[in-house]
């Protein structure tokens, strides 16, 4: 009898050491972002001003202002979680936001990074550019980088909300990017997609950011192991 009992002691107790090195159940957001209402005709990139530039493309370079995808997707919006987050410190990722300079064009053109998460400046072109960035917070820099520059590295040390990033060189070259204090953000591409993975169960505030469109927020539940959606609709601003 006391076998018995001693068995199952143990059976709950490893059960219990189960559960407690298990990693909490964690859910995600992920939603759709659209655009709504007439679409401009946007001029292509001019880039005949540098040889080097016009020569990496065989036809029109379109405008990154406005990417949109079949059903009008949109493309080149960031999302993040805007509240709602407990409060704690939470780990930097170990690999590195990629810039690079392909095309004489930024990609991405927009990005979300963490506060003292490598920022890495690639040169893909082999031409003459620059980098330079302008934010209110963290501190400016304008960096070159001609032909035989293929990379560098920086960071930012302080959380700050979006800010751009040009080229000097090349006027049409710019990027934008946000420094936030926590891994949960998405940029979508022309299929207007995003997901953000990992958060904990709770209530949050997600927010939609265009560079041309403006702000949305939105309000989910977040369930562990589960899926809130959380959809988007930009529309023209009004004159």
């Amino acid at each position: 009898m006391r076998v018995r009992r001693d068995a199952a002691w143990l059976g709950i107790l490893g059960f219990a050491l189960v559960l407690t090195a298990s990693p909490a159940l964690a859910g995600n957001v992920t939603g759709t972002v659209k655009y709504v209402g007439a679409v401009p005709k946007l001029r292509p990139i001019q880039m005949d001003a540098d040889p080097g530039c016009a020569a990496k493309h065989k036809g029109p370079v379109q405008s990154e202002v406005l990417v949109l995808g079949g059903g009008n997707t949109l493309g080149n919006v960031f999302v993040r979680v805007s509240g709602g987050l407990p409060a704690k410190q939470w780990p930097v990722p170990s690999e590195p936001v990629v810039l690079d300079q392909q095309g004489c064009r930024y990609e991405p053109h927009v990005m979300g990074i963490m506060v003292g998460q490598d920022f890495k400046i690639l040169n893909s072109d082999g031409l003459l550019h620059n980098v330079h960035a302008l934010p209110k917070v963290n501190k400016t820099f304008n960096m070159a980088m001609p032909a035989n520059r293929k990379e560098a590295v920086e960071k930012f040390t302080k959380a700050e909300e979006m800010f751009k990033i040009k080229c000097d060189v090349h006027p049409w070259m710019n990027a934008y990017i946000a420094v936030l204090d926590h891994p949960f953000h998405s940029t979508t591409k022309e299929d207007g997609k995003f997901q953000i993975k990992g958060l904990p169960a709770g209530n949050y505030e997600i927010e939609a950011w265009h560079e041309k469109l403006g702000t949305q927020t939105a309000k989910v539940t977040v369930a562990a192991d589960g899926t809130a959606t959380a959809d988007f609709e930009f529309s023209p601003p009004k004159r």
